[in-house]
């Protein structure tokens, strides 16, 4: 047998042996760090026994495939020691994730001293250094033994396993779990870890099913590389906007309202209508749109038409019982078949085309209560929506156009670093859940698949993720913690068109059926403003500033002076207060810096002889006296420009101010 590993090397052993075997057999180092293999390119336990020619790739936690394994097991030391203080409960799953691990239990929720408890009890077991042992049962066998353990998730799973899986176990200690792997060798392998939080989540991610309590913990090799991890994290708690941005006094929910039907405050409705001001200029100024306004429900008829009544109606909100008959109206989970007719109602020509209707789209969506968050996932929300109806000849073009937009818009924000691109693709293996053949569907993706290149953009692809009309580039961000949303889509739709009767008159007099393009500039509102809120901490471009300068008088003598300042921002239209407080003028600035305020403008008796404003800001710290004058066509042409102004960092910003 010949085992070929990572450096080209070959090796050569006549019996059947293990992954860890070989591995000893090359260096007894690089046994003791190995976490798991990768045999002919798929991940492998290190028990795992090679029978034959293959490829080998030992992994250790320096590799994402090895760290995913110490992870796992790290888990399972989870779970085992839930097991060991809290007898009664009930295992589900518990896998390896991107920035740790979690596991399920069936459970009452787990208090922060439950956390610390079980974090001593897991060194407590990883002290012991349990080897790991795989095992393997017949079904009947295996759901014996979870039935006699009283794991009924788990006999649930074993249920589920096709007919010829194999069904595998890790014994560590008395503590047994269903599991395929991979594991390490040996407790010790996990070598610093942390539990992190606890929530709710529902088993098999359905919230008609059982409530269970997830722990989240992290695992790394090194205690370094812990509490690297651990600063991210904290860095992103401060960061959450779900956190910062009601403690910003941006928006909140309340209970009586509804989850994922977010208040928002004049602050974070200040912010959201320079966005929206901002995009609707942009669009119809600058790119070509005509803006349209839509009714915000509609009878059933119009998404049966549509096809969203097929393909969408678990997601939609409905009015009316279609059992008992009568007129059924459904809240609007998308603008495109309301712009439709706005198109159809006068004939166009291919002179007109293309026909690009945009509009300030407030949409309702039903969402699972387990999924919504903040303002990332909500149950209304308003985008700036458009449609672009097109001859085939030009959809090259727009495409193009539309992403040529979304680059802008993001470049504007400072946000176009932080994205990924997506080509979102049917999934052909369900055909029923989409419209047109498979050579509608290869060809559409296709179209989109050029344009990405012609435009050198980095893009990975992913099946299933289309809209039922037409594939879609998607771009991607993350939050805080990891998790992936889309902000921005573009759509390409060759067939909805039929379905409306749609149709422009080419050359020759001819009924065509055009082409639309569904897409978004920005996205939708809320989730920009979470983004936003994690982006800066807070701390905004000036321009998006719900306040943008504080006047601060140094005492009551030269409160009528920063009126008479007030008074002149504001007919600049610039978002400023006035801080009358009879508090000493070092409060003042640290009230207005915890604010995020960028401008801090001082006044005193200098100031007020001189017509002068002393300036302080969060970019620079102390920027010294100015003419009212010159600050004020200074922050204009910040504002006009949308200038990403840098901010010092702390140390730099303290030492300009000595």
């Amino acid at each position: 047998m010949k085992i070929t590993l990572k450096d080209g090397s070959v090796r050569e052993y006549e019996n059947a042996l293990s992954v860890y075997d070989v591995a000893m057999d090359i260096s007894e180092g690089l046994a003791r760090a190995a976490c798991c293999a990768l045999v002919d390119g798929q991940v492998a336990d290190l028990r795992r026994v090679l029978h034959q020619d293959c490829t080998l790739a030992i992994c250790t936690a320096d590799s994402p495939e090895g760290l995913a394994a110490l992870r796992h097991t790290a888990s399972h030391v989870l779970a085992e020691a839930v097991k060991n203080l809290f007898p009664g409960v009930k295992l589900a799953i518990g896998p390896s994730i991107d920035t740790g691990f979690y596991y399920d239990f069936d459970h009452e929720p787990f208090s922060r001293e439950d956390l610390d408890a079980l974090e001593a009890e897991m060194k407590k077991i990883i002290k012991k250094g349990a080897r790991l042992e795989r095992f393997t049962l017949p079904r009947a066998e295996a759901v014996k033994l979870m039935e006699e353990r009283q794991e009924p998730y788990k006999v649930e799973l074993i249920q589920e396993l096709p007919e010829d899986a194999e069904i595998s176990f890790y014994r560590q200690g008395d503590f047994v779990d269903l599991c395929a792997g991979p594991h390490l060798m040996n407790t010790k392998g996990v070598k610093a870890f942390k539990l992190t939080s606890s929530s709710m989540a529902y088993w098999r991610g359905d919230s008609d099913k059982a409530r269970l309590q997830r722990i989240y913990g992290t695992a790394y090799n090194k205690k370094e590389d812990l509490a690297v991890h651990l600063e991210r994290m904290e860095d992103a708690r401060r960061r959450d906007h779900n956190r910062l941005g009601r403690e910003m006094e941006l928006f909140t929910t309340v209970d009586v309202i509804g989850q994922g039907l977010p208040l928002f405050t004049p602050k974070g409705t200040k912010m959201i209508m320079k966005l929206q001001r901002w995009m609707e200029d942009l669009e119809d100024k600058e790119w070509g749109y005509v803006r349209t306004r839509t009714p915000l429900m509609a009878k059933s008829d119009l998404y049966k038409i549509s096809g969203h009544w097929d393909h969408y109606k678990e997601g939609m909100f409905i009015l009316g019982d279609e059992a008992a008959g009568g007129e059924v109206m459904a809240l609007r989970p998308m603008t495109c078949p309301f712009q439709y007719y706005v198109y159809k109602n006068s004939q166009k020509s291919y002179r007109d085309l293309p026909y690009r209707m945009s509009e300030t789209s407030t949409l309702f969506r039903n969402e699972d209560s387990g999924e919504m968050h903040g303002l990332t996932r909500v149950r209304q929300f308003t985008i700036t929506e458009a449609h672009i109806v097109l001859r085939p000849d030009q959809a090259e073009e727009e495409l193009k156009n539309c992403l040529d937009l979304a680059y802008y818009v993001l470049s504007t924000l400072g946000l176009q670093d932080e994205v990924t691109y997506r080509l979102s693709k049917w999934d052909p293996a369900n055909k029923e859940k989409y419209l047109g053949d498979e050579a509608y569907w290869n060809s559409t993706q296709d179209a989109l698949r050029e344009v990405l290149r012609e435009k050198n953009v980095s893009f990975v692809e992913a099946e299933g993720e289309a809209a039922f009309y037409g594939p879609k580039i998607d771009i991607q961000a993350k939050n805080v913690y990891g998790k992936e949303d889309t902000m921005i889509t573009i759509q390409l739709d060759c067939a909805i068109a039929e379905n409306f009767d749609m149709y422009y008159v080419d050359q020759n007099g001819e009924k065509v059926r055009p082409y639309i393009i569904h897409r978004t500039s920005m996205g939708c509102y809320e989730r920009t403003l979470a983004w936003l809120i994690e982006k800066y901490a807070g701390k905004f471009p000036t321009w998006l500033c719900p306040e943008q300068v504080r006047v601060l008088p140094i005492s009551e003598k030269y409160e009528a002076y920063g009126d008479k300042v007030l008074k002149a921002l504001l007919a600049r239209d610039i978002d400023a207060t006035v801080d009358n407080r009879s508090e000493k003028i070092g409060f003042k600035i640290r009230d207005a810096r915890l604010a995020r305020v960028p401008y801090m403008l001082v006044v005193g008796q200098q100031e007020e002889e001189q017509g002068l404003v002393s300036v302080r800001s969060r970019f620079a710290g102390d920027e010294g006296p100015k003419s009212l004058a010159e600050f004020l066509d200074q922050i204009c042409e910040e504002i006009r420009t949308k200038a990403i102004r840098p901010e010092m960092a702390p140390e730099e910003t303290k030492q300009a101010e000595k």
